[in-house]
């Protein structure tokens, strides 16, 4: 069993409190790895190296030299895709059938925002006064907080750190404490890459550690991917401060398919939806919304599939489905299929603790498929993030969009239709940040990513999406020679 070490100021540390905690493999259920649980003290000496690292050698590091070094590490992280794809699955149970691709997915980011690290141009403004030279900078905040869910730990990772490298910032991460093992390995990849001490800094632990980074005065900007409960607190931490947030949270997504849909094609994106990583991401489609005429076929249909679904070792190739990621979260996704089931939901398949040979171990969850749900219920409105999936009748397009938009969340949906009007005028008034007509899950490096309402503030892609880690500075010259009224001067 390996003990971890924090990663602060180009060094691997041993927490100044000589805490550590447990990771659990949630296949085994055994504990596999030890993460330091790092205090005040230590995200204080993170932040500090994080400011010296900016102060003397990254804001003078050009961005060429920045996105040489970003593309080193985007070959990096791909020349280990396997190992450290079997890294986060030992840590949170997703297959490597994601895990794997996903470090692929981190060097597609490093390496798309590369690209924008030597165009940071600026601006100049002209005036009514053409003796005075107006001009706009873009700049980096400095050192940005950067935290990081248990779900995809690297994946995260990635759509914050390269924007903020490419912008120039100094970054301290600090991923879950269920999940840190492969941020800490990552580490070591960006050291063999050349940043320069302090750039890039990992403290891992719980609460306490996230609340300090938080309120850390060094701190100027933070971006968090989480629960929205935690989100609020962050916000209002971050904001006695002043300090801007990004807030990427949950979601309740519709999966919409209409009677026009290739029926077989929506079939295999509702199971892509709910049963890919276990349910447990943002966008999961959760709510699978289906029109009366094909209604019958497509719960016939998603449940007899669900229930082949090949569940086992997360390390194995061949395994479909993985664990739930952590105890809490399996007894919380344990909780509310048994709630659903006293409310009344129809129970089509699953709905139990999976067991058999290989799974008594490990926290899994029986691909779960309810129908006849309605849409005010607590198992269509409350985020789930597990393998349980509701499946709600409607009647007609306008019943459709109502339901969809009826919910705290606004984060996906999908459309399933052959009719381009309908997905045109479905698309034009649903309310999530991104939406997907006859797929799901879709995601590339050049797409923005948001939502409305309770799943946060969102995130742009390309230049926009590097100006969240920028801020601006206006310079404002006279060069002429004349003498000036100082009452003249406008405050």
């Amino acid at each position: 069993m390996k003990k971890h070490k924090l990663y602060i100021d180009g060094r691997y540390v041993e927490p100044t409190s000589g805490r550590s905690l447990p990771s659990v493999n949630p296949y085994t259920g055994q504990v596999w790895a030890e993460i330091p649980d790092a205090g005040v003290a230590d995200v204080e000496a993170a932040v500090a190296a994080a400011e010296r690292a900016y102060r003397d050698t990254w804001r003078r590091t050009s961005g060429v030299a920045r996105a040489a070094m970003m593309l080193k590490l985007a070959g990096l992280i791909e020349s280990h895709a396997q190992r450290m794809g079997i890294i986060e699955s030992t840590d949170n149970g997703k297959i490597v059938r994601e895990t794997q691709p996903q470090m692929k997915w981190v060097g597609r980011q490093l390496r798309f925002f590369a690209g924008y690290a030597d165009k940071l141009f600026g601006q100049h403004i002209p005036l009514d006064q053409q003796d005075t030279l107006d001009y706009l900078v873009h700049e980096p905040y400095g050192v940005v907080a950067l935290i990081t869910a248990w779900n995809s730990p690297l994946a995260l990772l990635a759509n914050k750190l390269a924007p903020a490298l490419a912008a120039g910032n100094c970054v301290v991460v600090k991923p879950s404490e269920h999940a840190s093992v492969s941020t800490l390995e990552f580490a070591a990849l960006v050291e063999e890459a050349g940043f320069p001490p302090g750039v890039f800094n990992v403290v891992t632990g719980g609460a306490e550690t996230g609340r300090a980074l938080v309120d850390a005065r060094g701190v100027a900007r933070v971006s968090f991917t989480g629960s929205p409960g935690v989100g609020r607190e962050i916000a209002a931490a971050a904001g006695r401060r002043l300090v801007p947030v990004t807030l990427e949270l949950g979601g309740k997504s519709p999966n919409i398919v209409f009677d026009d849909a290739d029926v077989g094609k929506a079939v295999v994106g509702a199971l892509a939806g709910i049963f890919g990583a276990t349910g447990q991401t943002c966008v999961a489609g959760s709510r699978l919304l289906v029109q009366r005429g094909v209604y019958d076929e497509v719960v016939r249909r998603v449940a007899e599939r669900a229930a082949l679904i090949r569940m086992g070792d997360p390390t194995d190739p061949a395994t479909e489905m993985g664990t739930v990621a952590n105890e809490p979260q399996f007894r919380r996704i344990l909780g509310a299929i048994e709630g659903a089931k006293a409310s009344g939901a129809r129970l089509v398949t699953g709905g139990a603790r999976a067991v058999g040979a290989n799974l008594d171990s490990g926290y899994f969850i029986q691909p779960t498929v309810f129908a006849d749900v309605s849409n005010r219920s607590e198992l269509a409105q409350e985020e789930i993030f597990g393998p349980v999936l509701a499946i709600i009748p409607f009647d007609t397009e306008a019943e459709a969009i109502a339901m969809a938009n009826d919910s705290r969340f606004g984060l996906a949906a999908g459309i399933w239709s052959n009719d381009l009007s309908r997905v045109m005028r479905v698309s034009r008034e649903i309310q999530a940040g991104s939406i997907w007509v006859n797929t799901y899950r879709a995601v590339a490096a050049q797409a923005p990513f948001g939502g409305f309402k309770e799943s946060g503030i969102g995130r742009e892609r390309g230049e926009a999406g590097l100006r969240e880690y920028l801020t601006t500075k206006n310079v404002m010259i006279d060069f002429s020679n004349a003498e000036r009224d100082p009452f003249a001067i406008k405050s």
